[in-house]
């Protein structure tokens, strides 16, 4: 079950945190970065059908803030331990996770916000907060438990 956003979720336990990519991106480069989450979901653990939902939901938020937030932005991956976390910081107006649709856009007349929206239902957790300048959004799936 996804969190909605602007909650205040439980975050991972405490734990080594480890640092899969950190990366600037732009228009140009959303394709690599992709491929880079994609690439890193997997060495964490992450297997089909919910590493393509991460991947998507990584996808959905890079891409606006490419279209939305000045056209480039910052993603960073980590591996928190028992939790995969992407969070996305850009430089743009910033916004709240109240902008974020409850039913699929154009369902309840909202013509926006399908990526925040599949990004919401397709992780375990998706924060939205203010930075300093721009938008900081968390999100972020549960990795399987190692077999004993």
């Amino acid at each position: 079950m996804t969190d909605r956003p602007g909650t205040a979720p439980a975050g991972p336990a405490p734990g080594p945190r480890l640092q899969l990519l950190k990366r600037h991106f732009t228009a140009r480069t959303l394709t690599q970065l992709r491929y880079g989450v994609e690439e890193c979901a997997a060495r964490a653990g992450l297997a089909e059908p919910r590493r393509g939902d991460f991947v998507l939901a990584v996808d959905a938020v890079t891409s606006n803030a490419v279209e939305h937030a000045g056209g480039a932005g910052q993603l960073l991956l980590r591996d928190l331990g028992g939790e995969l976390e992407a969070t996305v910081t850009d430089r743009g107006p910033g916004f709240s996770a109240d902008v974020i649709p409850e039913l699929l856009p154009g369902l309840d007349g909202a013509p926006l916000g399908r990526g925040l929206w599949l990004a919401t239902i397709t992780t375990d957790r998706l924060t939205v907060e203010r930075g300093t300048v721009g938008a900081i959004v968390t999100l972020s799936v549960r990795l399987p438990t190692p077999p004993i």
